[in-house]
């Protein structure tokens, strides 16, 4: 249902309420979901050994969406992604509490190697996933993505994130 259609619903105390408060108060409810998404969506570029792999990756860039991340997905399609911000490069630590799909987190260094990656996370687990280094970004896809596609640490992720200078 789109934002105007809700507004024009929207009733409190049984009369209809068409106020830019009320329409403020949907817009709230809309963003404050735990299934809310990441600001934007870009492309993202991986060069394996077998070739180039395109993926649409949502950007997790404030504290709020590096937080939230995924979590309460029921799904995730082939080829989208959620790319985490880390900058500057840091060790990083991640887990799986209250993400429904099981995931491979791909850790990615400043230069826009891949350190790390790992594969097929357990749903729901509070268990730590390490960088295992010094990371700029970490991608998040589908459970089995680095194995269907060769993707391989070392391999170079192509992204405005890496390479800055």
């Amino acid at each position: 249902m789109n934002f105007a259609l809700m507004v024009a619903r929207l009733r409190i105390g049984g009369r209809l309420v068409t106020s830019l408060a009320a329409a403020s108060a949907v817009l709230f409810i809309l963003c404050a979901s735990p299934a809310a998404r990441a600001a934007s969506v870009q492309p993202l570029e991986i060069v394996t050994k077998s070739g180039v792999q395109v993926f649409s990756v949502e950007m997790a860039t404030t504290e709020e969406e590096k937080t939230n991340g995924l979590m309460y997905r029921k799904e995730l399609p082939d080829g989208k992604g959620m790319l985490f911000d880390f900058s500057p490069e840091q060790q990083i630590s991640m887990w799986m509490k209250n993400t429904y799909i099981s995931l491979d987190m791909i850790f990615i260094r400043a230069d826009g190697r891949i350190l790390r990656i790992a594969e097929n996370t357990e749903p729901f687990s509070t268990k730590i996933i390490s960088s295992g280094g010094l990371a700029k970004g970490v991608l998040e896809v589908i459970a089995g993505t680095a194995q269907k596609y060769g993707i391989q640490p070392g391999d170079r992720v192509a992204h405005p994130l890496f390479n800055k200078r």
